[in-house]
């Protein structure tokens, strides 16, 4: 074997070297650090490798980039010197255009590409090997990073890397909208959005209005309480005295039920307000995520919501905060309640009452919902003022169409989402 023949080997060889360096580098920058340390907990070795490897990201692309470049400029080396061998002066040029084309393909562009869309395969593949070399090279790169802290230092740059509180949670979002066209994760994205948001919706957003609460007046005799209580699909009901707005405390069936079992034959004596627990009255401005902490530390379910004038609004339970989590809870006890009704024509026909959050969770609209709860709301909002049936509006990509009207209430709205991108959202 002649020494051109062994020469192109050795470039091959080192070529090879180079795309491995390249495509390892690729992968343990774009891999999956949230998949990476799962596997570590599940008892994978590669995957520990690959996050050891990450704790000393500086050490790492330093070992990598220090055999890339041994590897590119000892195969250019070699075939400069064997092309000038056999073209003289000239083949400085063949090899300076030749090694150009291999190092970009076969050392770069091939095994990054690769690498960019296999990211966690390929690190998990690499992880022993690059170890090793970290390992092999680390009195060289403990130099490079001496140097480097040096070199920062005298530039005032900072190597601590910042991240805060809401980029943390702007990645996270991205990370979950990433996955927005794979429809097998679509109600785990659902319910990951939802967490996220829990500390920007307020209380007054989920709440059960007081037109649609169910309350108890404690100057009625026991027996028409109880079977209040028993007609009730609630297991804890406001009760007020006087006013429906003084609510003097909050009556839970199982405590009434307790007490007509002890009690059975006296039930017109009962007093059925010593049974009530005192009321809690919160804020309409408390976020959910205040309020489900709120919730675990008094170990209560149920509250109270004012406005900033102590009127009572509605009341917000554990559940409530739940819901929007998972979406809607509905058991034997609830009332059903008509919301969206798909159209043949690719239309809804909606309860003005549906709340827009629901809408944007179900069919993953991006109606606004800072100025109003409701899609009536909104639609009273946008309109500025109270329209009648028939009349349509187009604002943020849907067509609202009022349906129904009950004297100043939007009843039903028929609404048309944005036919162009046909996913809802507005355009």
């Amino acid at each position: 074997m002649d020494s051109i023949t062994l020469t192109l080997l050795a470039v091959a060889a080192l070529q090879a070297m180079s795309a491995f360096f390249s495509g390892s580098e690729t992968a343990l920058t774009a891999v999956s650090r949230p998949l990476m340390h799962q596997l570590e907990q599940e008892g994978d070795r590669r995957a520990g490798r690959v996050n050891h490897l990450l704790a000393t990201r500086d050490r790492l692309l330093s070992a990598l980039l220090l055999g890339n470049n041994l590897v590119n400029i000892l195969a250019s080396s070699l075939a400069t010197g064997a092309l000038v061998g056999l073209f003289g002066d000239a083949g400085i040029a063949y090899a300076t255009a030749g090694m150009t084309v291999v190092v970009v393909l076969f050392g770069e562009v091939l095994p990054k590409t690769y690498a960019i869309y296999h990211a966690n395969r390929v690190a998990l593949w690499v992880a022993g090997p690059v170890s090793a070399l970290v390992l092999g090279l680390t009195p060289v790169v403990r130099t490079l990073e001496l140097l480097v802290r040096l070199i920062f230092r005298l530039f005032g740059a900072s190597r601590t890397p910042t991240v805060s509180p809401e980029a943390a949670m702007a990645e996270l979002r991205g990370a979950i909208e990433v996955h927005t066209g794979e429809g097998e994760v679509r109600e785990e994205r659902r319910m990951l959005r939802s967490i996220l948001e829990l500390g920007d919706v307020e209380v007054g957003q989920v709440m059960t209005h007081r037109r649609n609460m169910v309350t108890l007046d404690a100057s009625l005799p026991p027996a028409a309480l109880l079977d209040q209580v028993i007609a009730s699909p609630y297991t804890r009901l406001p009760l007020w005295r006087d006013d429906s707005d003084n609510i003097v405390g909050v009556l839970h069936a199982k405590d009434v039920l307790r007490a007509v079992h002890d009690n059975p034959a006296a039930i017109e004596q009962l007093d059925l307000g010593a049974f009530a627990s005192p009321p809690w009255f919160i804020p309409a401005s408390t976020t959910l995520q205040e309020q489900l902490q709120a919730f675990r530390q008094r170990r209560e379910h149920f509250a109270l919501v004012v406005d900033e004038y102590g009127s009572l609004l509605g009341v917000v339970t554990l559940e409530d905060i739940l819901e929007e989590i998972v979406g809607d809870i509905v058991d034997e006890h609830d009332v059903a309640v008509a919301g969206v009704r798909p159209q043949s024509d690719g239309s809804y026909m909606i309860d003005g009452a549906v709340p827009i959050r629901d809408l944007n969770r179900e069919f993953e609209w991006r109606l606004p919902d800072d100025d109003a709860a409701t899609l009536a709301g909104l639609v009273l909002h946008e309109a500025r003022r109270i329209p009648e049936v028939g009349q349509a509006y187009l604002f943020y990509g849907f067509r609202f169409e009022i349906a129904r009207r009950h004297r100043n209430q939007i009843t039903a709205v028929r609404v048309t989402p944005p036919a162009a991108t046909g996913t809802g959202r507005p355009a």
